[in-house]
């Protein structure tokens, strides 16, 4: 649901839509204009931006352009170390390629009706894999597919893989046509491409030792750089499910059933292998591993260690500025999900001894229901009522992580229909600790003025 998530599934003409040009870059230069589209590359047709980043390596190409002008042939000169200068609108320019299976534990099937139409679409597109680092399941790549990814090493590649037992893939995956999904691991491992893999825990489905058998395989396998294990997430817009792993001894099962592994794969290869998502630990009220034991975050975007980040960052941050940071009295609220509340009120104590006094307003997610707790999933209609029934006197800061990149929540709600719905001053500042911490000094300087 990210900003380039979405862009790619808006329709686009063949080829790539320039969004900016460079003032003075070689793209100028050659007569490239925003609004143009890049249809091939040295006679090369372009599918995305992958093709245009690997036949724009030379210092001098031509490119075909469909522009005002009709189509024309245009020569593009650089220095070896100078860029192009050239943005596209959408990475991928033959459109997104989408999901066919019919996974139980979908999110986007359990979505409500009524969204932007982009959040419903299921994207299975090993290019975005590549590119923006989500989540495939290589059930529908073809030989052509596979030599591609080989040939351009796209590498890595983020495969939601969630079992190896055929008879439990059948149930969990439904694929809708022959599952080659494994042998389409195999061979782009045996290539050398490297893989970071999802397995997305379902209760009495894949856990236990359906999950020692599919951390079993994936271990033999050198390619596979991580392994992350996340629990189900479901809203109250579906039947199949009403619990996961969010109480203390489910969670904590899981994780026991982890440790073996990373104390393993530490002593054999020196890295933790297989990290759990963040709520498992909080779920199971067990503190969150050190820095050092998450490998330099390879499954961050996942959802995985983000409270060390962000625990450590806030630490390292108000500790390093002057004690006396407070210029004025505040009257701050953090808004934040249900499941991050209670990481943002442990932290409080230390920003209080730095003359921040803060309180954390903890936004319960009516919109999805279900076990949906995280601040990115907020939509604006939940924001907004949470914020009139605790009418607090003070500014509301409500996380950059709710809105996508044209300002909108989930639900279409701009930062001026928030205050327009509360009417309150609520400001959106950054998600992660630094910009946090920035965002309060500044609104403490503006009130000491």
């Amino acid at each position: 649901m990210s900003g380039l998530y979405e862009s790619v599934v808006r329709p686009s003409a063949p080829g790539g839509v320039v969004a900016s040009v460079t003032a003075g870059g070689s793209a100028e230069r050659a007569g490239i204009r925003p609004g143009d589209v890049v249809l091939a590359v040295d006679g090369h047709p372009l599918r995305d931006v992958i093709d245009w980043q690997w036949l724009t390596s030379e210092e001098s190409f031509t490119v075909e352009v469909e522009c005002s002008e009709g189509r024309r042939l245009m020569g593009v000169v650089r220095d070896w170390d100078e860029p192009v200068g050239l943005a596209f609108a959408h990475p991928l320019f033959d459109g997104v390629r989408e999901c066919d299976n019919a996974c139980v534990f979908c999110f986007v099937s359990q979505l409500p009706p009524g969204l932007r139409p982009a959040l419903y679409v299921r994207d299975d597109d090993v290019r975005l894999s590549f590119l923006a680092g989500t989540f495939v399941t290589l059930t529908n790549l073809s030989d052509d597919d596979i030599a591609r990814v080989v040939g351009q090493r796209l590498s890595p590649l983020h495969v939601s893989l969630h079992a190896v037992d055929p008879a439990v893939r059948r149930r969990l995956v439904c694929p809708t046509v022959e599952d080659l999904a494994l042998e389409r691991f195999d061979e782009l491992a045996l290539a050398g491409i490297e893989i970071h893999v999802q397995i997305v825990l379902v209760p009495g489905i894949n856990d236990g030792a359906v999950l020692d058998e599919t951390l079993s395989w994936l271990a033999e396998r050198p390619s596979v750089e991580s392994v992350g294990v996340v629990p189900l997430g479901y809203t109250s817009h579906q039947k199949r499910f009403t619990s996961s792993f969010g109480d203390p001894q489910a969670a904590g099962t899981v994780l026991d059933a982890l440790e073996p592994w990373r104390e393993r794969m530490g002593a054999e290869h020196e890295i933790h292998w297989v990290h759990a998502a963040d709520e498992l630990y909080l779920a199971a009220g067990r503190p969150v591993p050190p820095e050092r034991d998450y490998d330099d975050f390879p499954q961050y975007e996942n959802g995985i260690g983000l409270v060390r980040a962000f625990t450590d960052e806030w630490s390292e941050a108000i500790t390093s500025t002057a004690v006396d940071m407070c210029r004025a009295p505040l009257d701050v609220t953090l808004v934040t999900g249900e499941l991050f509340a209670p990481v943002l009120r442990a932290l409080a104590p230390l920003a209080s001894r730095h003359g921040l006094s803060c309180r954390v307003l903890a936004v319960a997610n009516s919109f999805f229901g279900g076990n949906v707790s995280v601040a990115g999933l907020l939509t604006g209609v939940d924001v907004a009522a949470a914020i009139r029934a605790d009418d607090a006197p003070g500014s509301y800061l409500v996380p950059d992580v709710i809105l996508n990149d044209d300002g909108l929540t989930l639900d279409g709600m701009s930062v001026a229909d928030l205050v327009a719905a509360t009417g309150t001053d609520t400001r959106v500042v950054s998600c992660d600790a630094a910009g946090l911490l920035t965002a309060l000094l500044a609104l403490s300087d503006e009130r000491s003025d």
